[in-house]
């Protein structure tokens, strides 16, 4: 897809909507369980959590760095408008789907009854919200704007992330395959690549982020 694009290397773009729709698939994967209760997988799952803070980091940092630009570079244009407003309006329903899953985790009494549908929601909300990204407002990105602009939003991703970048990357490049991975560390500086390759890939790996039994199911 990268040929489609004049401007902006949309590679991490790519590789942070495909660790979403990975986690999107181990959550129903956990949650259509029977041997054991989802309600007791998810929450004490690290991959839970994770998932959570690296889809708020990605969304955040669109509200804050994207949308706003091209907004103010798209005066008069109402249908790119259209399109970013239906973008926001996306990413205005995620958190409350998280927070209601979290809400059914807790609730020992009706949470179960909650859990799958609440699920499939997100698997439906979020797979249609990256999917409509991709097939529209990538290309508005690209042709609106700068390098520079683009630059930022990497940069306030990556300063969201702060500390949990030896989890962050690990998390991204996950079960990814071996043409992506190779591309993806091959644009790496070498310290960062290092960092991955010698210590956070194996650390990242011994958090068994959905449980041992979990993660076979996930996977």
């Amino acid at each position: 897809m990268s040929q489609e694009f004049k401007n902006l290397d949309m590679t991490m773009m790519f590789a942070i909507h495909d660790a979403l729709r990975r986690e999107l698939e181990r959550i129903a994967r956990i949650t259509a369980r029977v041997d054991e209760d989802p309600r007791h997988v998810l929450s004490t799952a690290v991959g839970w959590e994770l998932f959570k803070k690296f889809l708020t980091i990605h969304h955040t940092s669109e509200d804050v760095t994207v949308w706003p630009v091209m907004q103010q570079a798209l005066a008069g244009r109402p249908d790119e408008l259209a399109l970013l407003d239906a973008m926001e309006a996306e990413h205005a329903v995620i958190d409350p789907l998280l927070a209601g899953i979290d809400a059914a985790l807790a609730d020992r009494d009706s949470g179960l009854e909650r859990l799958g549908g609440l699920t499939d929601t997100l698997h439906t909300q979020l797979g249609g919200h990256l999917d409509h990204e991709e097939s529209e407002a990538l290309k508005l990105m690209d042709i609106t704007m700068t390098q520079e602009q683009w630059a930022a939003f990497s940069a306030e991703q990556r300063t969201r992330v702060g500390d949990d970048s030896r989890f962050y990357l690990p998390w991204l490049l996950d079960d990814m395959s071996a043409a992506k991975l190779a591309g993806i560390l091959g644009k790496m500086p070498d310290p960062l690549k290092n960092a991955y390759e010698t210590e956070w890939r194996a650390a990242y790996e011994a958090l068994d982020i959905w449980g041992t039994k979990a993660g076979s199911a996930a996977r």
